[in-house]
């Protein structure tokens, strides 16, 4: 008996639903192991992190705003996904973008404070589409390596914005961290600690589904992300995608920063790298590239981070929380060869296939 994997003539739709729920449910199971070798009670735990996030009105509301950048950087991901372009940097874009509109906070004097929040919105957007373009273009021109320089442009961006809070940007006589943004430049709050970004947010999704699934240029994306070369023989242009996606994958990613910080934070501060970006690749992964399926993702991950604080009522770290997020990741890029792949089993008298 001999085990092998074949190459699917078309990508499974059944396992492509499948292989998120099993992977979830194989990661609870294993985060259930890491919870008895802790000494804790599984059970007892998983009920503490749901009361965590969902608990009370004040926690669903902290729930709900931590999953609104999470969906934005999921879907920042899913887009270079799609056409197989491995973009590991959509924390540097985040980041980028919060510097974008930190900038017209605090140099832009000159204009009217109305206009202070939709111009810093446009450029903290394009600075998260340039950092995002770059690699992009790397790519495009010269075949460079997308995950190398995603994941370093990440650790480039992270050093400059340290250098900028703790120093070029300083508030006066403040701790790390720039001058907070004028009140009237904020990002209204519509329902507790959930702001108006959310609105921004789900309507981005029904935009990109459409854009994705129903658009000449969707179809183009998908189809490099299949098969590059048959893509090339009817004439789509490998070059024009990749950058243009990089360019939207980024501004999509700095519009994260953007929101989240005209909501939240109101500053450029310690603790820009909240690594929603990276959090992005798993929400992208578990909802299989599709926008819509994002959003539960995206409110799961927001539950475990959430959730995570109650987990110190239990003796346990709140880093728990992130590990939990692993073992989530770990199951899913194991399951995911099963879309593309079959399981051939081979023995001597007979061929089964799963």
């Amino acid at each position: 008996m001999r085990f092998a994997l074949e190459k699917r003539d078309f990508r499974s739709k059944k396992m492509t639903v499948l292989v998120p729920i099993f992977s979830l449910l194989v990661s609870f199971v294993l985060g259930a192991i890491v919870l008895g070798i802790s000494q804790a009670d599984p059970i007892k735990t998983y009920a503490a992190m749901i009361k965590g996030a969902f608990g009370s009105q004040m926690k669903l509301q902290y729930t709900i705003a931590k999953a609104i950048p999470l969906l934005l950087c999921g879907l920042a991901v899913g887009i270079a996904f799609r056409l197989k372009f491995w973009n590991i940097g959509a924390e540097g874009q985040y980041i980028s973008g919060v510097i974008g509109i930190t900038w017209v906070m605090q140099f832009w004097t000159f204009l009217p404070e109305a206009l202070l929040l939709p111009v810093g919105m446009i450029v903290g957007i394009l600075f998260g589409a340039i950092w995002g373009g770059i690699p992009g273009l790397l790519k495009a021109q010269w075949s460079v390596d997308e995950t190398l320089t995603t994941l370093m442009m990440n650790y480039i961006i992270i050093g400059y914005a340290e250098y900028l809070y703790i120093n070029a940007w300083k508030a006066p006589r403040g701790n790390m961290g720039t001058v907070l943004y004028p009140e009237s430049a904020w990002l209204p709050r519509i329902w507790g600690r959930v702001h108006s970004g959310v609105y921004i947010a789900l309507v981005l999704v029904v935009i990109l589904y459409f854009v994705l699934y129903k658009t000449r240029w969707g179809f183009e994306l998908n189809m490099i992300g299949k098969n590059q070369r048959a893509a090339q023989c009817q004439g789509v242009s490998i070059k024009r995608n990749i950058i243009l996606a990089m360019l939207l994958s980024g501004g999509i990613a700095g519009l994260a920063g953007v929101i989240d910080s005209a909501a939240v934070t109101h500053q450029l501060t310690k603790g820009v790298n909240s690594g929603y970006g990276f959090t992005g690749i798993i929400i992208a992964w578990m909802s299989g590239l599709n926008p819509f399926v994002s959003i539960l993702v995206a409110m799961i991950m927001a539950a475990l981070e959430t959730g995570s604080d109650a987990l110190q009522i239990m003796k346990l770290p709140s880093a728990m929380g992130e590990v939990m997020q692993g073992l989530i990741l770990l199951p899913l890029l194991a399951g995911s060869v099963f879309t593309e792949y079959k399981l051939i089993v081979r023995s001597k008298h007979k061929e089964a296939t799963a």
